[in-house]
């Protein structure tokens, strides 16, 4: 890993988001452990500026609580994780894994930036359907907020 300063604010944690969309999608291929996909990722020329340990965070939590994730997505989803595309999959996961372990980022903000991922690298329109089931998810997982 390279000697990088830690980055703060919403920049680095975007590009962590990123990072751990990329991890995602390279584990549910592959099954590799997320420590080596980590590494991997935060030696490569698009971890800078990365808030390297929110990403850790986002991919070691994704990995390690999917059974909740599915089990979450299950009521806000029309099929099954497993059946998604898999950069939407893992927008999804990153996002409930957000709503249900975040409480202080607000969830619009949650569900933009993954909009926003989805935008850029998920398929035409896909961003539409991540928008309505984390819409759902945020309405079971933040009652009060919602």
């Amino acid at each position: 890993m390279r000697n990088r300063k830690p980055a703060r604010g919403t920049r680095g944690r975007s590009i962590a988001r990123r990072l751990a969309m990329q991890g995602l999608y390279q584990w549910q291929l592959t099954r590799q452990p997320g420590s080596l996909i980590k590494e991997q990722l935060l030696e490569g020329d698009e971890s800078a500026g990365v808030d390297a340990e929110y990403f850790a965070e986002l991919l070691d939590g994704c990995i390690g609580n999917q059974t909740q994730i599915s089990a979450a997505l299950t009521d806000c989803a029309d099929r099954p994780l497993q059946q998604l595309d898999v950069v939407e999959a893992g927008i999804l996961m990153i996002g409930v894994y957000e709503l249900q372990h975040r409480i202080e980022i607000p969830y619009r903000v949650i569900i933009n930036e993954a909009v926003e991922l989805c935008k850029r690298f998920g398929a035409t329109d896909a961003h539409k359907y991540v928008n309505a089931v984390l819409d759902r998810a945020a309405r079971g997982i933040r009652t009060a907020e919602v």
